[in-house]
């Protein structure tokens, strides 16, 4: 199961932004997100009016207009034969690009997305058996003849209201890719590799130096 990644799109002076909880591998499924998330919490500073926003329908998005960069907690409540406990999430809200190489302007938001996945380790029966069911996926310990059924996703307007496929801002939104995302903890996991490495080098080295004496030991 997997949570999408939060947008948050900014300009200037007193900027507009969007807060933007989905599911970036299921385009073409709209409804798959508010089949599991009943309602998105979205709690940020107290400056703003009514500082904790609840929305409890697809697109799950939250626009504000104002100055400043902070942590925004957002709080997944899902349904109740899914999970009974809600999931809390922060993203930063950014407002500059973390790569600034050219002259600013308010006509490109900045783009911030993180992508995070939502593991249910014990899933209630009814939504495990919901999931198992389900044409994409693949259970191996059922019988290779078993024929799972076919869902046809309805493209009707209720569909089409959770899709970010005709977003206004839609061009500035980052393509999510697995690949991608597994060179980065690929790179990151060497890292911290070699920074063990050098710790345990130095520890070494200071093992092997002479201890210092104490001066009252002299006398």
């Amino acid at each position: 199961m997997e949570d999408g990644a939060d947008r948050t799109a900014s300009g200037a002076a007193f900027q507009p932004s969007l807060i933007k909880s989905e599911n970036p591998t299921q385009e073409t499924d709209k409804k798959v997100l508010s089949r599991r998330v009943k309602g998105v919490e979205i709690s940020v500073p107290i400056v703003f009016n009514n500082p904790v926003r609840v929305v409890d329908s697809p697109p799950f998005e939250l626009s504000e207009c104002g100055w400043g960069e902070f942590e925004i907690a957002i709080s997944l409540h899902f349904h109740d034969d899914i999970c009974d406990s809600k999931l809390d999430l922060y993203h930063n809200l950014k407002l500059y690009p973390q790569e600034d190489a050219g002259p600013r302007s308010t006509k490109k938001p900045v783009v911030v997305e993180s992508y995070d996945e939502i593991v249910f380790p014990d899933p209630l029966d009814r939504f495990l058996a919901r999931v198992q069911n389900h044409p994409a996926v693949v259970v191996p310990r059922l019988p290779a003849t078993l024929e799972l059924p076919h869902i046809v996703a309805n493209e009707d307007s209720e569909d089409r209201r959770g899709s970010t496929k005709d977003h206004p801002l839609c061009q500035w939104f980052m393509n999510f890719s697995e690949a991608d995302e597994l060179l980065k903890l690929a790179a990151a996991r060497q890292q911290v590799q070699a920074q063990i490495g050098k710790l345990r080098r130095q520890l070494t080295v200071a093992d092997d130096l002479p201890s210092p004496v104490d001066p009252a030991s002299a006398f």
